[in-house]
């Protein structure tokens, strides 16, 4: 049975793209026959995509301490669809931050614990220059939700 690996990213300058890039190498990186990669700007993404994955990455710049807006449009359009039907939905997340990225993954984790998902990995927060510390955890955040969903382990 074939597994939905979400991922729903928002970049406006690059610096989040540059992460969204390495955690789709991540999660391809494997023989992962099982898990198949949806990638989806926040903009496009809607509450079928959620409905129908098996977990879910989520990645934003941080905005003014907060979330971007696409992300945050995301949330609104798909939380009373999904409010019911995906509790427990395994979610991480990366954040291009600005300042620390706290604020943006407090808004983040207020969100998702409404929606009762459950966080499986640490966010990886680059909150200085996207180096390659910052893109090997990155690579390593898909690899680890792809081989987790291909293992059965969420």
């Amino acid at each position: 049975m074939t597994k939905h690996l979400l991922i729903v990213y928002h970049s406006a300058t690059g610096g989040t793209q540059s992460m969204l890039d390495e955690v789709v190498a991540g999660a391809n990186d494997g023989a992962f026959n099982s898990v198949d990669i949806v990638v989806r700007s926040a903009f496009a993404a809607d509450a079928s995509d959620v409905l129908s994955a098996s977990a879910i990455i989520l990645g934003t710049p941080e905005n003014f301490g907060y979330m971007s807006g696409a992300l945050k449009d995301f949330f609104d359009r798909i939380y009373y669809p999904c409010l019911e039907h995906t509790q427990g939905l395994p979610y991480s997340c990366f954040i291009r931050a600005g300042n620390d990225g706290t604020g943006a993954n407090a808004a983040i984790l207020r969100i998702v614990t409404g929606l009762r998902w459950r966080e499986v990995i640490p966010p990886v927060i680059a909150n200085r220059a996207i180096d390659l510390d910052v893109l090997t955890a990155c690579r390593s955040l898909g690899e680890t939700l792809a081989a987790g969903l291909d293992t059965g382990i969420f």
